[in-house]
C-alpha cells in the first residue's frame, strides 16, 4: 500500500512539473505580407500606371473583389516579445488605370527588423532539391535494358 502511494505521488508530481516550465519557450518574429517601407511609398506619384506601381510596389496582397480600382498592401509583423506592427497603404486607380489615391495606416517613420538569417534549412543541407531529400539513385529504363512487356 505504501509503495502504491508513492508511485501515485510521483506520478501526480511528475505530471505536475512537466506541464509548468521554468524556461522560456523560444518565439520569433512572425512577418506577414507585402514588405512596406518608406522608401517605396514616397516613390509613389500621382499618374501612375498600374505597371510602374507594380514596379515600385510589386503585387498587391489583396485587390478589392468588388471594386478593382483599389489595391491594399498590408504587412503584419508580430514580435515574438513586444506586440503586433501593422502597415497598411491603399491605393487607389482611376478608370483608366492611372493612380489617384494613397493613404497610408500604420507607423512608417521606425524601419522594420528583417531577418537577415541566410542558413540552408534542414531539407537543403543534405539534399539537392531537385533530385529530392535523400532519394536513392534510381535508374531508368532505356531502349537498351527495358524489357519488351
Amino acid at each position: 500500500m505504501q509503495k502504491l502511494t508513492r508511485i501515485i505521488t510521483l506520478s501526480v508530481a511528475l505530471t505536475v512539473v512537466s506541464g509548468c516550465s521554468y524556461v522560456g519557450v523560444y518565439k520569433r518574429d512572425i512577418p506577414q505580407g507585402n514588405l512596406v517601407t518608406e522608401e517605396m511609398v514616397s516613390q509613389l506619384q500621382p499618374g501612375m500606371t498600374r505597371e510602374q506601381v507594380t514596379y515600385v510596389m510589386g503585387r498587391p496582397l489583396l485587390e478589392a473583389p468588388f471594386n478593382t480600382r483599389e489595391w491594399d498592401y498590408v504587412y503584419r509583423l508580430d514580435k515574438a516579445y513586444a506586440g503586433v506592427e501593422q502597415r497598411r497603404v491603399t491605393l487607389t486607380f482611376d478608370n483608366m488605370g492611372r493612380l489617384v489615391n494613397v493613404e497610408q495606416q500604420g507607423d512608417f517613420s521606425s524601419d522594420l527588423p528583417v531577418s537577415t538569417d541566410t542558413g540552408a534549412g534542414p531539407a537543403t543541407e543534405t539534399a539537392d532539391p531537385i533530385t529530392g531529400i535523400n532519394a536513392p539513385s534510381q535508374r531508368v529504363p532505356t531502349s537498351e535494358n527495358a524489357t519488351a512487356p
